[in-house]
């Protein structure tokens, strides 16, 4: 890494390791667990998410608890079944070239991929160690995230953040390779051995003058994605949406919907939008970042937002939901993190 790469990051605290972030403020969550006397104290936030939705959950329990219609068609797929099945599957549904395929129980977008034909598809699966979604890909031209809390027994809750996502890409000049484009483009330069191995047969490709070219499609911060605050449109309109979508299992209290929606004005009327995703307890509120925030000002919101987890949590634990035992939820972090550690070697690893 050069000295400038070097002086870049230490100046600008949103590229810092995630533990480089949080272990300062580390000892105000210790507090949280001590008062709840469990070391996992926000599983009931989300009483029907798995482990509170904090890590490992399911996209297939959590698009169980939506209102039908607000999320994309999708197929779960066996990774053990015979790729003739997943070809039946697929032919009995809606779904049509291209799509989205992601693992069902997933994060950060590791293994999120853009499936053009049955090729791509018949690779992905033979590659795929674990059990994964097949879905409709969406075409609305925007996507957003809105950071949502209600505490048990409200009728009407909060939005703390609502910030929109932009691809990590490239834009053509019609002479530069697309190798020439990624390592001389600032943004893609901090995951260069990645994004070069995903896109390692196209390098040699030179892209038209003004056509974009996306190089992840996971809108992920920590995949590229640019944050971008919309503050100044948060109001009744945008917290009336979601207060319905969240009241529709009247167990989601606490966490992060990832949205892709034709405008900012229909999502607010309730139309023209699909969830992608619903992070649960694990969400970290992403508006700490793209709104120019220092970090004092980041660790402000993040522990205010560890207070609300907290006060959530125990009124769920006193209305009868129980905390996970120190055992259960060891074993299920264990597994989470090793699903979480091949995912993350297998997108790194392979361009499909």
């Amino acid at each position: 890494m050069t000295l400038k790469k070097i002086f870049f990051k230490i100046t600008h605290w949103e590229t810092w390791h995630y533990l480089a972030k949080y272990i300062p403020i580390a000892p105000v969550w210790g507090w949280y667990c001590l008062r709840a006397k469990s070391l996992w104290f926000f599983t009931p936030s989300n009483p029907t998410l798995t482990f509170g939705g904090f890590e490992g959950e399911t996209k297939r329990e959590m698009y169980k608890q939506l209102p039908p219609g607000s999320y994309p068609e999708s197929l779960f797929i066996d990774h053990k079944a015979p790729f003739e099945e997943i070809e039946a599957q697929l032919g009995d549904s809606i779904i049509n070239f291209p799509f989205a395929v992601k693992p069902d129980a997933g994060m950060m977008g590791f293994m999120f991929r853009k499936i053009r034909d049955k090729e791509e598809l018949r690779e992905y699966h033979q590659k795929m160690p674990v059990d994964y979604i097949i879905q409709r890909w969406i075409d609305f031209p925007l996507e957003v995230s809105v950071f949502y809390y209600r505490f048990p027994g409200q009728v009407s809750g909060t939005i703390t953040g609502f910030i929109k996502k932009e691809f990590l890409q490239v834009v053509g000049d019609g002479s530069s390779t697309l190798g020439m484009l990624i390592d001389n483009y600032p943004r893609a330069t901090y995951r260069l051995d990645e994004v070069r191995a995903k896109h390692a047969d196209k390098l040699d490709h030179i892209i038209p003058a003004g056509q974009p070219y996306v190089l992840s499609y996971a809108l992920n911060l920590s995949r590229g994605g640019k944050l971008i605050s919309l503050e100044h449109e948060k109001d009744e309109n945008l917290l009336k949406v979601f207060d319905g979508i969240s009241q529709y299992a009247n167990q989601f209290y606490y966490g992060r919907y990832d949205i892709k929606c034709a405008s900012v004005e229909s999502l607010k009327q309730g139309k023209d939008f699909s969830i992608l995703e619903y992070n649960g307890c694990g969400a970290e509120p992403h508006h700490i970042y793209g709104n120019g925030n220092t970090l004092i000002r980041a660790y402000a919101i993040v522990l205010k937002h560890w207070k609300v987890l907290y006060k959530i949590s125990s009124m769920n634990h006193r209305n009868g939901i129980c905390y996970w035992s120190y055992r259960r939820g060891s074993k299920f972090l264990l597994e989470a993190k090793k699903n979480f550690r091949i995912l993350k070697r297998l997108d790194r690893a392979t361009s499909v």
